[in-house]
């Protein structure tokens, strides 16, 4: 049976992509880091506190406590007297962490969508050049293929394809049509 040989390197990067696509990864790298790092001791505190209860070891330890503390108060583990029989503290307790941990986790989700809102930002500001660019390539075409008296199936197309896009008209329609469906 003859197998193909396995390549002992991996092929080389498409010209330009390669660089731009770095490029892109480390300004994004850099960005959170310089984003992180502006963060305050409030948000840093919240987020890593989020990020252990969010964890199998918050899990642990709460199952070790809370089995812990019903199988004493239970007088399930002799040599050690009940120090809550009625398991009213240990209600208090976990009311008073569950307060504390929803603000917690409230705080970080309020960072992740203030984060979030400025990916989408520049989602739409990107998207709207690349729109830009592209109306711009299809008027030079077009423009070419005039000159060059070629005739396309889309010609009847070409004179809204080289109009640009205006955003808030595109809202206002998106917003006129979500209120007559509704």
């Amino acid at each position: 049976m003859h197998r193909a040989p396995h390549p002992t390197k991996l092929p080389p990067k498409p010209p330009g992509l390669g660089s731009v696509l770095e490029n892109n990864i480390r300004a994004l790298q850099e960005r959170r880091a310089r984003e992180e790092a502006k963060a305050t001791f409030q948000d840093r505190l919240a987020s890593s506190i989020t990020r252990f209860t969010g964890s199998m070891g918050f899990v642990y330890l709460h199952l070790a406590l809370f089995t812990a503390w019903i199988a004493i108060n239970l007088g399930l583990v002799p040599g050690i007297p009940k120090f809550d029989a009625s398991f009213v503290t240990l209600a208090m307790m976990a009311s008073v962490e569950a307060i504390f941990l929803s603000t917690f986790i409230l705080i970080t989700q309020n960072r992740m969508a203030s984060v979030a809102d400025k990916r989408a930002e520049l989602d739409l500001q990107i998207s709207l050049l690349a729109e830009h660019e592209v109306t711009r390539l299809v008027t030079l075409v077009s423009a070419m293929a005039e000159r060059m008296q070629i005739r396309t199936e889309v010609d009847s197309e070409l004179h809204e394809l080289k109009q640009d896009v205006a955003p808030e008209v595109v809202l206002d329609e998106i917003e006129e049509q979500a209120r007559s469906v509704g």
